[in-house]
Order: structure tokens, then sequence, then C-alpha cells
């Protein structure tokens, strides 16, 4: 039994396949997710869990050079977008949500969550810590 770490394993299976550049996103209940990439849905109830807890969890065990969220965090929901820089300072990559969903296609995995505000989903892109 794995003692730390992300112990979900399908997440723990898409983090130790990433290569460098390669994306994953982390996204809100709202968010629509294209039919052929992986969905890995950990939503349970509404607000469980919360986009914070998982995005928190999975920057623990993924290397991040790079984070992609939408240009409208910034006055539609201040508080994932505080969340977003003080998780990713100087990291992150703002454009129109309309943009962010068409990138959605090219990620590895989407992981849902419980989330239930607007605009919070973010695109994390590994990095390599060597």
């Amino acid at each position: 039994m794995k003692k730390y770490g992300m112990l979900n394993s399908s997440i723990a299976k898409i983090l130790a396949d990433l290569g460098h550049t390669d994306q994953i996103a982390i996204g809100d209940i709202g968010l629509p997710i294209p039919s052929d990439v992986l969905k890995i849905d950990l939503a349970v109830t509404i607000g469980n869990p919360s986009f914070q807890s998982v995005v928190h969890a999975v920057h623990e065990d993924m290397t991040v050079e790079k984070v992609i969220a939408a240009e409208e965090i910034k006055t539609e929901n201040q508080t994932q977008y505080q969340h977003l820089e003080a998780e990713f300072p100087h990291l992150i990559e703002y454009i129109s949500h309309e943009e962010f969903k068409k990138k959605l296609k090219h990620v590895k995995a989407v992981i849902r969550t419980g989330e239930a505000t607007a605009y919070s989903n973010c695109i994390l892109q590994a990095g390599v810590y060597f």
C-alpha cells in the first residue's frame, strides 16, 4: 500500500507517464471535456473535492513548468485566481476561456473536481526536476 504522495491510482499513473511539456487539466464540474480525452472524475458532491485541494495535491507530486488558466478568472473568481497565483507564482499564462476549452483536446487527462465556482480550471504543463 502506497504511503505518501498521490494515492489516487489513476492520477498517479498519469503523473508517472508524463513527459516534459505534456499537459493535464484540472477542472470544475461544469468544464466540457472532449469525449476522446481521458476523464478522471473525482466529483463526489457539490464542492467536494475542491479545486484548490486537488490542484495542491497534484502539484505536490508533479513538476510544473507552466500553468494555463482563463483570463476571466481574474475578475469572475478572485478566490481561485489568488490561489493559483500563490500556488504557481510567475508560471501562469492567461488566455480566453474559449481558447482554454480548445486546448483541452491536447491534454493527456482532465481531472474533474466537485468545484462549483466559475472558471475553476487550469492546465498544468509538466517540467523536469533535473
